[in-house]
């Protein structure tokens, strides 16, 4: 799929997109691929990333290791064991926090 989809350079994305790129960087030391891909279609982008701040950053009475655990479970639910390995691995940092 990445030869029929290339992913984009991230200096070829629209500023926003690119500095919330770079944000994930910072923290994790790469960008998923997963989101250079969705960053080919900016508008679904946005509206997948204020889902995602919806739901995991909102103040409440979940955990942000609470929240991650479910995303596990769902992933696995799923079967996208690319989600499961990627939320796990947040999972087990926001656990020792």
């Amino acid at each position: 799929m990445a030869e029929r989809y290339p992913l984009p350079a991230l200096d070829g994305l629209p500023a926003d997109i690119r500095d919330m790129m770079l944000k994930v960087q910072e923290k994790s030391g790469f960008v998923p691929n997963v989101f250079l891909k969705l960053a080919r279609r900016p508008a679904e982008f946005r509206a997948f990333f204020a889902y995602h701040d919806a739901l995991m950053l909102k103040e409440g009475n979940l955990s942000k290791a609470e929240r991650e655990m479910i995303v596990v479970a769902t992933s696995a639910a799923n079967q996208c064991l690319y989600c499961v390995v990627a939320h796990g691995a947040l999972l087990r940092i926001f656990e020792k926090k």
